[in-house]
């Protein structure tokens, strides 16, 4: 397991201007925020970037502006995942060209491909760079599950470091460190965070720590120096803004906040609606009642 992938890594948010375009000065300030609050890492254009919405180009952009802020700071994750994978493979040479550590990919979705073909996927994106792969196991959003067993049949290429688990089967993610020798597990739903870490995980990558980074930088050195307890009481703090992002809408929520905090992050572009101006209030109202500053 390579040691630089641990800690806390931040799933980047996307700001956009008022013409829905990559918004590169708000992007270059959210990188440099994070890493003024400690953060450990990124991982650059997964779904908290809303890459799936967004032209190839955009996503490069995103690679391009991401790498150029962060430097050689802290270790970066580029998702190059889609359902072509010559479109995935296309996306993992730019981010090695780049300067990226490794490259990530959630198995591609929507016509329910077998096993064997999600495997050959990953393998050709792997095979195009000389970078390593994080694979992205999120059965809520593509509608594939890996099971220990398959992840570790595909761990015996050693160009396979690690697996970003977004379910809330611990015991899944447990059972990836069990069965796969050396590989390097992030935890991926932020509400459980200290779970994940208890069960196993290296590491995590989360949409709230785009706000919250350096509340989860301490929670992620409370559980490595065994104080369970005030780990517990960070995590219960975490979850109380969790719980109100999640109210309101998760990326509308954190762009939000992200503006609040003087990174003017713009509206998600995703199909959906803004938040309204009562909608900002509440929420603004609600985060001030526990303790939340702007």
């Amino acid at each position: 397991m390579d040691n630089k992938f641990k800690g806390i890594f931040t799933a980047l948010l996307t700001p956009f201007d008022k013409n829905n375009k990559v918004n590169e000065s708000e992007l270059k300030k959210l990188v440099e925020f994070n890493l003024e609050k400690g953060i450990n890492g990124f991982y650059v254009g997964g779904s908290t970037g809303e890459s799936m919405v967004m032209t190839a180009e955009e996503r490069k952009e995103v690679f391009r502006i991401g790498k150029e802020a962060a430097g050689d700071k802290v270790p970066m994750i580029a998702h190059c995942g889609a359902i072509s994978t010559d479109a995935a493979i296309d996306m993992a040479k730019t981010a090695e060209s780049l300067g990226y550590d490794a490259i990530s990919a959630v198995a591609p979705f929507y016509y329910g491909f077998p096993a064997a073909a999600i495997k050959q996927y990953y393998t050709d994106i792997v095979s195009s760079v000389n970078i390593p792969m994080v694979i992205y196991n999120f059965p809520g959003g593509n509608g594939f599950t890996f099971t220990p067993d398959y992840a570790a049949e595909m761990f015996k290429d050693k160009r396979f470091i690690g697996i970003k688990h977004t379910s809330a089967d611990l015991f899944t993610l447990q059972q990836f460190k069990e069965k796969i020798d050396g590989v390097t597990v992030f935890n991926g739903f932020d509400e459980m965070c200290l779970g994940g870490l208890a069960m196993g995980a290296d590491a995590g990558i989360g949409s709230t720590y785009n706000v919250l980074c350096s509340e989860y930088c301490k929670l992620y050195d409370l559980f490595q120096k065994g104080d369970i307890r005030a780990a517990q009481e960070q995590q219960y703090k975490i979850n109380r803004v969790v719980t109100l992002i999640i109210k309101y809408g998760v990326i509308r929520s954190i762009k939000y906040i992200l503006t609040l905090l003087g990174i003017d992050s713009g509206e998600a572009v995703f199909p959906g609606t803004p938040l309204t101006d009562s909608e900002k209030a509440a929420l603004k109202k609600e985060l001030t009642d526990i303790g939340y500053f702007f």
